[in-house]
């Protein structure tokens, strides 16, 4: 699906400011798209947005359909007259630059919990009636309210660990769980109907802007998720333990020498094809919803995937198992029509998963960060990349522009510089973003870590690593008028600002 010419920020919601120690979709995330707006930007790619688990990664949820809680704004609660004003004041004190998850979330769950019980006492009939729609409406949430239900009754536990008539979704268990935890299975709904309307109403103010959303899709649900919990028929699991039998991950590459073991459950692809592929086409017409645009994580892996066996400790010991791309491809395309898709093609791309990229006219990524090690030769060279694909600087994984330049050999450095007829004085930062804009690619997208100029200190994820992620955050009033100004004169220059009709962009 070709994309017109524009250009774009990446930024996870949980990366903006406040008070309340981790971004969400209240006041701020409106500035953002209002700045969006002023710098000529029409892409806005955000990280998954479904509930974390262990680690606090969007990659590793509790969930493929479900919102993050934790996003939900505070002072829209408070407009909504389920918290009151001295209520909000535990948000105060803060870290501004970094999310402190360990205190975050006892405090944000609490005010959640209150805003629920608040909304139970009081008398809301227009937002009982649209909470009721929203319920009837949503295939997932049943199992997900009951999962998340049922896993702090047993104090966070994996569902593999829990009693097994439960754990195995035996009828008498259900019936009896499902009427114990009656009210907090409520609460759940109730928090996904929250996140949910916060989400699309963001979503229409950013649409009716000219800006559209980008989601991503992880390729991989977490093996402690009610996706697996209440699907299990469409993973390989250990039918003793409930632990996967065959996990997932990617050998050895750029960013690990030992190679990736995710420890995601690899799917039952020959069955989900006999099924019509049903769970992915409910996967994606809920991604659809409340996205514009799909990014589709590790895209090879709809060609072929990296299995590794329970019990091996690193990625290195596995094997490539064919996948029913086309056939998956085809299926969501009959289903739901042209497929807005973008292709995560990085890592070990063979021909064959060009072509099934390629055949469903799918974008790829280039990331400049990878232009300048292996020759002219090197795909990532913008004299070298296509119209029909995505530019990046860097992404989530990838360290900031000015870490990734302050830590390059300086024989790449040197090339750099060369390639680019010298630095300019505004810093590489500047330089990169210039040049990605100035690509033939239709699409460009910039982390906001790299307007901003950061160095290390901001990286989001390091991969590999379990400690220290996901939880950067920009200072209020870091993205100036000047920062706006300047990349909306690029974003012109290089043709792709919206079309300006008197004092107006179209």
């Amino acid at each position: 699906m070709p994309f017109p010419r524009a250009s774009g920020l990446l930024l996870h919601p949980t990366s903006f400011p406040g008070q309340f120690g981790v971004g969400d979709l209240g006041p701020e995330a409106y500035r953002f798209v209002d700045f969006m707006v002023q710098s000529g930007q029409q892409l806005w790619q955000v990280l998954p947005l479904g509930p974390t688990g262990f680690g606090n990664s969007p990659y590793m949820c509790y969930s493929a359909m479900a919102g993050n809680p934790l996003l939900i704004s505070l002072e829209q609660l408070q407009e909504q007259e389920l918290l009151q004003a001295e209520d909000l004041e535990l948000g105060v004190g803060f870290r501004s630059e970094t999310i402190a998850y360990e205190q975050v979330i006892p405090m944000k769950q609490g005010l959640l919990r209150l805003a629920y019980d608040n909304f139970k006492a009081g008398v809301f009939p227009e937002l009982t009636l649209a909470f009721q729609k929203f319920c009837q409406t949503r295939v997932w949430l049943e199992d997900f309210a009951l999962f998340m239900a049922l896993k702090d009754a047993h104090w966070g536990a994996a569902w593999n660990t829990w009693p097994q008539e439960i754990a195995h979704r035996q009828p008498i268990a259900m019936v009896h769980w499902r009427q114990k935890l009656q009210s907090d299975v409520e609460m759940h709904k109730f928090w996904q109907f929250q996140f949910f309307q916060q989400w699309s109403n963001l979503k229409k103010y950013a649409n009716d802007n000219g800006i559209q959303i980008i989601g991503d899709i992880p390729i991989y649900v977490a093996h402690n998720s009610a996706d697996v919990w209440s699907n299990p028929d469409q993973f390989f699991l250990d039918l003793e333990t409930g632990e996967p039998a065959l996990m997932a991950g990617v050998p050895p590459d750029y960013f690990s020498e030992t190679g990736q073991l995710w420890g995601n459950p690899i799917y039952q692809w020959e069955r989900m094809e006999k099924q019509g592929f049903k769970w992915w086409i409910q996967r994606f017409r809920t991604m659809l919803d409340y996205v514009d645009l799909i990014r589709v994580d590790h895209f090879r892996g709809f060609r072929a995937f990296w299995q590794v066996k329970q019990g091996e400790t690193t990625a290195m010991n596995g094997e490539w198992i064919k996948a029913p791309g086309d056939e998956l491809f085809e299926a969501l395309r009959d289903e739901l029509g042209k497929l807005p898709i973008l292709a995560e093609d990085l890592g070990i791309i063979t021909p064959d998963v060009e072509a099934l990229r390629d055949k469903f006219e799918f974008p790829g990524m280039k990331i400049l960060h990878f232009a300048f090690g292996s020759g002219s030769g090197n795909p990532y060279l913008p004299y070298n990349h296509i119209q029909n694909c995505l530019v990046y600087t860097g992404t989530h994984d990838n360290n900031t522009t000015v870490g990734w330049f302050h830590d390059m050999p300086e024989h790449e450095r040197i090339f750099v510089e060369g390639y680019m007829g010298g630095l300019s004085e505004e810093g590489i930062h500047w330089d990169l973003i210039r040049l990605a804009l100035s690509s033939v690619a239709n699409q460009v997208i910039i982390p906001v870590q790299d307007l901003l100029g950061l160095g290390t200190e901001a990286r989001m994820n390091l991969p590999s690593t379990s400690g220290g992620n996901w939880a950067w955050r920009y200072r209020s009033g870091g993205l100036t008028d000047a920062i706006a100004e300047r990349l909306l004169q690029l974003t012109d220059t290089y043709g792709r600002a919206p079309v300006k009709t008197d004092d107006s962009w179209d």
